[in-house]
């Protein structure tokens, strides 16, 4: 049975109900993974997505900050969530679907500004729980699982705009991308996104501070599609929502999507 995924940071699930109604509307992906929902599980708007269908939830809130949740037209079953450098953050959320594949959602620490963990704790935090996801990849290798979600890492030269200027920029700096290739290796995560797309240039994020973001087009591609190596090649047709970055009041990142024949 084929499904299509989606995964979105929101920046916000309250302020932003009407740009998730529109996107639900309009592609009507099977599955929407959201971050960055900032809200507690009971004040986010779901009567308003279960009306168009999307009625199988799975979520983690939290005030104001962070924040995961799983919108399904197909019965999902909740099958727990994790703590990764016990950061006490509702950052992931895991469901499965009745075919048995399980979804892990996740919301990786943006890392702050500076990329030194001795002067900033944020990027410690950061590599500390990519070391934990690492490390629970290799204690329990995920089978018939996709991962998706904004990692807040730009892996590829072709991920980021501009490669050398941002060697020294959180998200694209060589640790955190050595750190994230670890981590999906532990796991055998095949990165859909770029399966599907394997060249050129490709981003899912552009920073509010530009003034006119489109045309500058400094974009980063933090928002992954992974699937473990049983079920990838079942995964096609992935492609970033751009155009949702131009929406009104956006948020700054834009849905990317896929779907597989499973």
């Amino acid at each position: 049975m084929p499904f299509t995924l989606a995964t979105w940071n929101i920046n916000s699930v309250r302020l932003r109900a009407a740009l998730v109604a529109k996107l639900l509307h309009d592609e009507a992906p099977d599955v929407l993974c959201l971050q960055e929902c900032k809200s507690p599980v009971d004040k986010m708007p779901l009567a308003d997505f279960a009306a168009l269908g999307y009625s199988h939830v799975v979520a983690r809130g939290q005030k104001g900050y962070n924040g995961v949740a799983i919108l399904s037209k197909l019965p999902i079953e909740d099958v727990g969530d994790r703590d990764f450098a016990a950061l006490g953050h509702a950052r992931h959320v895991a469901a499965r679907l009745e075919n048995g594949v399980t979804i892990h959602n996740f919301y990786v620490p943006a890392g702050g500004d500076i990329p030194d963990r001795e002067k900033n704790i944020k990027f410690g935090q950061k590599l500390d729980y990519l070391t934990e996801m690492r490390d629970w990849f290799h204690v329990e290798r995920p089978e018939k699982s996709i991962l998706v979600g904004d990692l807040n890492i730009a892996p590829r030269e072709d991920d980021v705009w501009n490669h050398k200027q941002l060697l020294k920029v959180v998200s694209h700096t060589p640790v955190e991308v050595a750190q994230l290739a670890e981590t999906q290796d532990a796991g055998g995560w095949v990165d859909i996104t770029r399966q599907d797309i394997p060249d050129g240039n490709l981003y899912s994020w552009w920073s509010y501070r530009s003034k006119d973001w489109d045309a500058a087009d400094k974009g980063r591609r933090l928002d992954h599609v992974w699937a473990t190596p049983d079920i990838s090649n079942a995964g096609h047709s992935s492609r970033v929502l751009r155009a949702v970055r131009g929406w009104e009041q956006p948020s700054d990142h834009a849905p990317v999507l896929a779907t597989f024949d499973l």
